[in-house]
């Protein structure tokens, strides 16, 4: 290839050259910053939920409407949307812990309530949990006073940020051991939960939705949403059935139960067992038993590929009818709305860059054109078709590249230009975004490799045509013409 004739031909089409540059370098400086930001902030979000909140991969009931850990996903629905119990929990997780690739296994059971905390009133996700797995799952909450929840114990966490907000609000914080109220109504009734406070704790992410949840035991939120625990049938003979005949005066009498009694006598070995033969028979019978959480919320070991262990989980618990999901979809509308406003932001700069070559086209025909006379002596040379093709998409190829370099430079020298201002931001959803209170936008190689490749696409479709019209030339009437 003749590499010099290809310079030659640029620098002797400055104008055309130039144009193209500016043209393809602005749209890859436009793809660079956006995918940066975008980029930075979809990162931090998922660092927020995947460390604090989401896990990697969360198990839930399948259901006809997606859900987060604290409802329906569709905000048309939600406020009746009911989360479903979670079948066959003790048959689930023991699938789950075969898989392979899995740090840690966690519960929990999710209701909304009202918290009263010194005369202050408010809404709140709570969330109960499996407190032997659970911290150690989400290494993002940080403790700030008293300690952390522990299993079966009764009690509830707040945030940091709860607590300075009702101390702004009554001049008192409140302290480990105060007796905070917790509410909740539902077509069971009205349920209050008179609970201690047992710790305080901060997101190392924080967000204005994960701020609204309230840590708690995984009983009292049961109690509130009035969540029982399944049990399977037991299957009694004759003389076990006579218990639920007999008056509860003669069953305390000490004449119930002789021996030789036949017409009233029943198995004492029932009443012992009776609690711990349930599971057994329910495991003889294949019948599922659980139902006392709503999630099964799994992290997983360094570099396992999140999406092979939902596919794989997919295809072993469906017969359970429960479904293993991303962290996107675990967190809810944020999550999903960056990754809408990131997806919108493509499509937008599709559109511009399908405008690019429209305009990269019409230019490079008028190229062709003008040099009508060089491409016809080439061709009259013995120049094939291919040779042509390769010499004038090798140029706009070398003007591609210098568009993209120069665009990624320029956006890298932009982020430098607006770090450099040190931004505060005051919007905590927007700084858990940016995944810090100050501006800092990072280089993300991925995007500047992505918005190079997009700059040398543009400038491959927009040589296509100008290419085939260049191979057309007639060799004997481009020389008479010149």
């Amino acid at each position: 290839m003749n590499w010099q004739l290809m310079l030659k031909n640029i620098t002797r089409n400055k104008k055309n050259s130039l144009v193209i540059i500016l043209l393809i370098g602005v749209i890859t400086f436009i793809l660079f910053i956006g995918n940066s930001i975008l980029g930075k902030s979809d990162q931090g979000l998922r660092n927020a939920f995947v460390e604090s909140l989401t896990g990697d991969v969360v198990i839930q009931k399948t259901s006809d409407v997606t859900m987060n850990l604290f409802g329906a996903n569709t905000p048309v629905i939600d406020e009746y949307f009911n989360i479903p119990s979670f079948p066959a929990y003790d048959m689930v997780r023991e699938l789950i812990l075969e898989e392979p690739g899995i740090s840690v296994v966690t519960s929990q059971v999710s209701s909304r309530a009202f918290l009263d905390a010194l005369g202050v009133r408010e809404g709140v996700l709570l969330c109960g949990i499996d407190a032997s797995t659970y911290f150690t799952a989400f290494p993002g909450i940080l403790l700030e006073e008293g300690r952390f929840l522990e299993a079966n114990e009764y009690g509830v966490m707040i945030s940091a940020d709860r607590a300075e907000r009702i101390e702004k609000q009554t001049g008192q914080r409140p302290a480990i051991g105060d007796s905070l109220l917790l509410t909740a109504g539902g077509t069971t009734g009205f349920k209050i939960r008179d609970v201690p406070l047992v710790g305080i704790y901060r997101y190392r992410n924080p967000g204005t939705f994960m701020n609204k949840i309230v840590i708690a035991d995984p009983q009292t939120v049961r109690v509130l949403e009035s969540i029982q625990v399944a049990a399977s049938d037991i299957e009694l003979d004759q003389k076990d059935s006579l218990l639920f005949g007999i008056d509860l005066d003669d069953f305390f009498s000490g004449d119930f139960g002789r021996e030789g009694d036949e017409e009233e006598s029943f198995s004492v070995d029932f009443l012992k067992n009776v609690l711990q033969n349930s599971k057994e028979e329910a495991d003889q019978q294949n019948i599922p038993v659980g139902g006392d959480w709503n999630f099964i919320i799994l992290r997983l070991k360094k570099g396992v590929n999140p999406g092979a262990v939902i596919a794989s989980l997919n295809k072993k618990l469906a017969p359970f009818e429960v479904t293993a999901v991303g962290w996107r979809i675990a967190a809810g509308s944020s999550a999903i709305l960056m990754l809408l406003i990131k997806n919108l932001f493509n499509i937008g700069m599709f559109l511009v860059s399908v405008a690019g070559i429209i305009a990269a086209v019409n230019i490079l025909l008028i190229s062709v054109f003008r040099r009508t006379k060089e491409i016809g002596a080439l061709r009259a040379m013995g120049a094939y078709d291919g040779y042509i093709r390769t010499l004038i998409l090798g140029e706009n190829l070398i003007l591609a590249c210098i568009a993209g370099i120069l665009g990624i430079l320029g956006g890298y020298c932009f982020l430098r230009i607006i770090n450099g201002f040190d931004i505060i931001i005051s919007n905590t959803l927007i700084a858990s975004l940016l995944d810090d209170q100050m501006v800092q936008i990072s280089f993300l190689p991925s995007a500047a490799l992505a918005s190079f490749g997009v700059s040398l696409f543009l400038g491959i479709a927009a040589s296509l045509y100008p290419v085939e019209m260049a191979v057309r030339v007639n060799p004997i009437v481009a020389v008479r013409q010149g």
